[in-house]
């Protein structure tokens, strides 16, 4: 997964979400939306210098998955004496390096780590079953999703935290079945709503009051406008 990609994906996210063209860049849209997200840090393969990403950046030594398993050096090594406890530690520190870059059954992976049967995930960790995946952290069984975090059942949903079953949304917090809606918290069953908290089963509702559906759009149309140029 390249940089080209990736913007591709966030361009078809914002939108499908916002119904506007995306004015961001990967850059813009990171700093802007994914600041708090934890994702994967750059560190260097001790071995090669080469940049590399890892979910954990305080290890001393690091190593690509790919280049851990070309040390054919590692395997069998040739047995010496170790008297001690120190001894063995020093044997250990010699081939003990934290893999980075893991993903398993996975494909088109770039700048991310610990991605499980997942495709297309660019700056991205702790990712299962998915697809289409930027700048987030802990998220399952979800497709095309940006900046979303502990969270699992998303579709076209960028800021989704700790939440479940969400599509086409927005900044979305602890809340469940939540569609076509933006800043929700705390809700559930909520289709094409904004700014609520703390209720359930609502529809064209703006901090948790009731509007005409020309009225509430209209007022969509500002939010949206906001999100994409504030």
């Amino acid at each position: 997964m390249d940089n080209t990609a990736a913007q591709a994906i966030l361009d078809k996210v914002i939108g499908q979400i916002c119904g506007y063209q995306n004015p961001f860049s990967l850059e813009q849209f990171q700093a802007k939306y994914a600041f708090d997200v934890r994702l994967p840090q750059q560190v260097t393969d001790t071995t090669t210098g080469q940049a590399t990403w890892s979910q954990s950046p305080n290890p001393s030594k690091f190593i690509t998955t790919e280049n851990a398993w070309k040390r054919l050096d590692w395997d069998n090594r040739p047995k010496r004496d170790l008297k001690n406890i120190q001894d063995i530690i020093s044997a250990w520190n010699e081939i003990n390096y934290t893999a980075t870059e893991r993903h398993i059954d996975s494909i088109n992976v770039g700048e991310s780590d610990n991605i499980y049967g997942s495709e297309n995930v660019y700056r991205s960790q702790d990712i299962r079953g998915c697809k289409n995946v930027l700048f987030s952290d802990g998220v399952g069984d979800s497709e095309s999703i940006v900046a979303c975090q502990r969270s699992n059942a998303l579709s076209y949903c960028a800021r989704v935290e700790d939440s479940n079953t969400c599509s086409n949304s927005f900044s979305v917090i602890w809340s469940k079945k939540i569609v076509n809606s933006f800043f929700i918290e705390d809700c559930g069953d909520m289709y094409e709503c904004m700014f609520c908290s703390h209720i359930t089963n609502k529809k064209f509702c703006i901090a948790n009051m009731q509007f005409e559906e020309a009225e509430y759009r209209a007022l969509k149309d500002q939010v949206i406008r906001w999100i994409l140029t504030a």
